[in-house]
This record gives structure tokens, C-alpha cells and sequence, in this order.
């Protein structure tokens, strides 16, 4: 397979004009709203929802974020106070049972409740020679795709590819899930995978499918950059569309008995395998 030379230079990117990644979960104008599995989601303009220890407090300490509520218990004040520092929000100390009336009785929030902006992702033509994104093809499993973001933010992964359709909503259970990678790896959302894989292919992306019926391995590949690894989900895969859109197919050599992994899993073995060590 021939390496491809970097990003070609020039033309203005269709995708990823430096929006909201999750505007597109403020369609539904009935307010906000508790999801099934304790994720909470306010449709009403894009807004990120965030609980638990690491999302918040990696929020806080993030520059780029804008915050509209922050809920705490004392004993979480008390913490951030000490471990974050001086808050850009003031804080409305509640009582635990507050946090759980607007997250339900599954949530593990802590005590802390944080209603923040959505973050922009970058556009296509702005990404560096040397990035590595992550395209995920109809993965709709919210605590597989926050793991992903954890694995991504773990490798410096630069962007996280989604669909503004068959994806989940960038907060609450995903962000939870996530680990607070959220604020270090955004996302880029797209109306159509295949023409952002194509996009990315006329910049010099190497886009790289994974499949564990294919005849590559992941070390015939070999550490490449520009990269996008595409990822399917669990059981059906990738949509043959999705699979046109690659420039090559590979697999992750097992030797065991089990010839499949978790998702997110797949996605820690494949970029350690692909990505260039330092």
C-alpha cells in the first residue's frame, strides 16, 4: 500500500467548520428530559451535560469550556476547592438528593452536576500533518463510545469523527464513560461519513477500516500519519459504503480462542499499532 505525502494544502474543509460538536442534540425544543441507563440530555440548544469527579473537574480546568450551572455538594466544593482551585462558576451547594432528582437513581455523580457549552471541533483543512483521528461508523452504545474518547485522549488522538445520526449524544452516560477525555479530544460531527472519509483521503489521510475478516494485519499496515481509523460497531461492523471509503481493510492478529474484542478495546490495540512512537 503506498503512503500517502501529508495533507494536501488548500481548499476549504465541508466538514467541521468550527461549530458546536453536539449542536446537533438541540433539535428537540421540549426541554430537558432523563434518558434510559441515567443519562441526562437538555435538548432544548446543544447543551452538555456532565456529572462525576472526572468529567466536571476536568471541565473546570478547562479554558475553552463555558459553563451555564454548576450543582455541588459541601463535600465536593470542598474538593474542588482544594484540588481544582479557584472556579470559574459559583457553585449552588445542594443537597445529594437534588443531583439524583435530575439524573435518576443509576447516575454515580459524586456530587457535582455541571451544565456547560458544547465544545467546537476543528475543521478538516485546519488539522495538522501529523493527526490521527478516530471515524466511529454508527456506533450507538454510549459507554463504548466513551471509553473510546478515554483510549483516544490516552494515545493524543486529534479529533474523534462522528455522524450527526446513529451516534450518541456527547454528554451525560458517554461523558461519564469518558473520564473526562472529552476535554481533551473533540469531536467532529458529520451528516455523511463516507464523503468526510473522502474528504480526508484527498487531504493524505491513510484511512485505515478495521475488520476481523480481513487479510491485512495491523502490522503489515505499520505506523502512518495523517490517519483516520474507522471503527464499526460491535456485530455488524462497518457499512459496505463505509468500507469503499477505505484505502485498506485490516485486522488484529489473535491467537486465542476469542477471535473478537469490545469496541474500545479494538480501538487501544489499533492505535498503538498505528500510531507513530515518539
Amino acid at each position: 500500500m503506498t503512503t500517502r505525502q501529508g495533507p494536501r494544502a488548500g481548499g476549504q474543509s465541508r466538514f467541521g467548520q468550527g461549530k458546536p460538536a453536539q449542536g446537533r442534540f438541540g433539535q428537540n425544543k421540549g426541554g430537558a428530559g432523563r434518558r434510559p441507563g441515567g443519562e441526562a440530555r437538555d435538548d432544548r440548544d446543544g447543551l452538555t451535560v456532565l456529572y462525576g469527579w472526572h468529567p466536571v473537574s476536568e471541565a473546570l480546568r478547562n479554558p475553552k469550556r463555558e459553563f451555564r450551572r454548576l450543582l455541588a455538594t459541601e463535600n465536593a466544593v470542598s474538593r474542588l476547592t482544594e484540588e481544582v482551585g479557584e472556579l470559574r462558576i459559583d457553585p449552588e451547594v445542594v443537597k445529594p438528593g437534588a443531583i439524583t432528582g435530575l439524573l435518576g437513581p443509576d447516575a454515580v455523580h459524586q456530587g457535582l452536576y455541571l451544565e456547560a457549552e458544547p465544545l467546537a471541533g476543528p475543521a478538516f483543512d485546519t488539522l495538522p500533518d501529523d493527526a490521527v483521528l478516530l471515524a466511529l461508523d454508527q456506533i450507538t452504545d454510549p459507554h463504548n463510545v466513551g471509553a473510546i474518547v478515554r483510549t483516544a485522549a490516552a494515545f493524543g488522538v486529534t479529533a474523534i469523527v462522528t455522524t450527526a445520526r446513529h451516534s450518541p449524544a456527547v454528554t451525560g452516560v458517554l461523558a461519564k464513560s469518558a473520564s473526562g477525555g472529552l476535554e481533551h479530544v473533540p469531536f467532529v460531527v458529520v451528516r455523511n461519513l463516507a464523503e468526510a472519509l473522502i474528504e480526508l483521503g484527498e487531504r493524505g489521510f491513510t484511512r485505515v477500516g478495521l475488520d476481523s475478516e480481513a487479510p491485512e494485519t495491523l502490522d503489515a499496515v505499520g505506523p502512518r500519519t495523517p490517519l483516520v481509523v474507522v471503527l464499526g460497531a460491535e456485530g455488524k461492523g462497518l457499512r459496505q459504503r463505509t468500507r469503499e471509503c477505505c484505502d485498506v481493510m485490516a485486522r488484529i492478529p489473535f491467537r486465542g480462542a476469542i477471535q473478537s474484542l469490545n469496541v474500545s478495546n479494538a480501538a487501544a490495540i489499533t492505535l498503538y499499532a498505528l500510531m507513530p512512537r515518539a
